[in-house]
């Protein structure tokens, strides 16, 4: 078998010079040097340029038995970008070709949020995106999208138009809303698990400022504070989202943040946001009126490549009553200075999408939990254990209040029975169209999808041509 990898990656390498690394050398270094260290050790990367590249991959892969991974922005915190096997690096993949007359804009499969935004505000226009500007567009969407536009536009998914898909056959298809509709469902919530998106077509929103910052308040005042945006949001319009962090200040010591952002009328952010900077003794901040991509910057700081990284995520119907002892109860018992709580609220236009138009499950106001410790890469088993353990007992602190499932993008590698609850009655469907596309599971590196559908549950028959010579 060595001898069979060995030979393929060298024809692989003859037929795309240049763009085949190996450990030791610094393409291989560059790509796999992700946000979150993974203890998988790539055999090669290929640095794909065209969808062509990720055809030859492919098949590279599937003709030695190599495990396949596709590394798009590399901000999986559970690494599933690399695998022991071959990666497809997108990284070079970036290109956003807009169109003003309709709104739109396509973009390669390596394109990260920030750099999309860079290309389409200085036209006052903004696509949907998370909280983070080095995040890859097509994991984000894939998967869903929270973000801090998702009151007003919806999650970053009811924004895909349509997606060039390189399937596991080989073929290349393009999944839009009238061909290719189940994959392109399928696309939206189900994460990569079925094809290499090569070229995304996101829809644009006419949006040249947002009002917003990162206020600061000492945790000594974290009830005080998070009540009060409590009642701020429970009246908000659907403009106003509001995310909020637990974590360790500079200084060593835990804070509260408050990150408001209004992307509504311009004249009216700074009275909307206002009231959140009266909450209790404001430390640092300010709310001030910016271009979208500038207000993704704030969490730039703490964004450190290659830290060991543990999460865990659930779902909580709103923040209210007991849930803001919660917070500050686990806070309290964080272990280290890695420890965060950080939430994302799902709102307004992402709560009016039917359940069924998109495989994404939870069509319903609540708010997004992420239980996050990380630790130096060095540090030691123990150290390790103690980070884990905190944010296993994390999430076993919301169980009494929590919603079934949790975000799929967020969610460990191996947990099914979890994510069958997360799709909720989009599961079997979800199983079938991933029997379909990759009935050997070729995309196996992606966020965890339900476990196999029913036997009795009724095969997904769709047109299917076979793969290209």
């Amino acid at each position: 078998m060595t001898d069979l990898i060995a030979g393929t990656l060298h024809r692989l390498s003859s037929q795309l010079p240049g763009r085949v690394s190996l450990s030791g050398q610094d393409r291989y270094a560059a790509a796999t040097a992700i946000w979150a260290k993974s203890d998988s050790t790539p055999r090669a990367v290929v640095h794909c340029l065209t969808a062509a590249d990720v055809q030859a991959a492919i098949r590279a892969a599937r003709s030695c038995d190599l495990p396949l991974s596709v590394r798009g922005g590399g901000h999986d915190w559970a690494g599933r970008a690399l695998c022991d096997g071959l990666v497809l690096d997108l990284s070079g993949m970036v290109r956003v070709d807009y169109y003003l007359e309709n709104s739109t804009a396509r973009v390669g499969g390596g394109t990260r949020a920030a750099a999309l935004l860079a290309a389409v505000e200085s036209f006052g226009m903004a696509a949907v995106t998370g909280s983070c500007g080095s995040v890859g567009m097509a994991g984000l969407t894939m998967g869903g999208g929270y973000g801090p536009l998702i009151g007003r536009f919806g999650l970053a998914l009811d924004n895909l138009l349509g997606a060039e898909v390189v399937l596991a056959d080989g073929r290349i298809v393009t999944a839009v809303h009238d061909c290719e509709e189940e994959l392109f469902w399928a696309l939206r919530g189900g994460g990569g698990n079925f094809g290499d998106i090569t070229d995304m077509h996101l829809q644009l929103h006419y949006l040249p400022s947002v009002c917003s910052g990162m206020l600061v308040y000492p945790f000594a005042e974290a009830r005080t504070v998070l009540e009060g945006c409590a009642d701020i949001a429970a009246s908000a319009t659907d403009d106003l989202t509001l995310q909020l962090g637990l974590v360790t200040g500079a200084d060593g010591e835990p804070v509260v943040l408050v990150m408001p952002t209004w992307c509504g009328a311009v004249k009216e952010g700074e009275a909307r946001v206002a009231p959140f900077m009266r909450l209790g003794t404001l430390l640092a901040g300010a709310a001030e009126t910016m271009p979208y991509r500038a207000s993704l910057a704030a969490f730039d700081p703490f964004i450190v490549d290659g830290q060991r990284t543990f999460m865990e995520t659930c779902w909580i119907p709103a923040l209210q009553g007991g849930c803001i002892a919660l917070f500050i109860e686990v806070m309290k018992r964080a272990v280290s200075p890695g420890c965060a709580l950080l939430t994302h609220e799902f709102k307004g236009a992402a709560s009016r999408r039917p359940a069924d138009a998109t495989a994404f499950g939870l069509r319903r106001d609540h708010l997004l939990v992420e239980m996050l410790a990380t630790t130096d890469a060095r540090a030691d088993a123990q150290e390790q254990l103690r980070q884990r353990a905190w944010a296993t007992d994390a999430l076993r602190a919301f169980d009494a209040v929590a919603l079934p499932g949790g975000y799929p993008n967020l969610l460990p590698r191996a947990d099914a029975d979890r994510a069958r609850s997360s799709f909720g009655s989009n599961a079997d469907r979800l199983s079938r169209a991933k029997r379909h596309y990759d009935p050997d599971n070729v995309f196996r590196s992606a966020i965890p999808l339900p476990s196999p559908a029913r036997p009795d549950a009724p095969a997904l028959i769709l047109p299917h041509t076979g793969p290209l010579a």
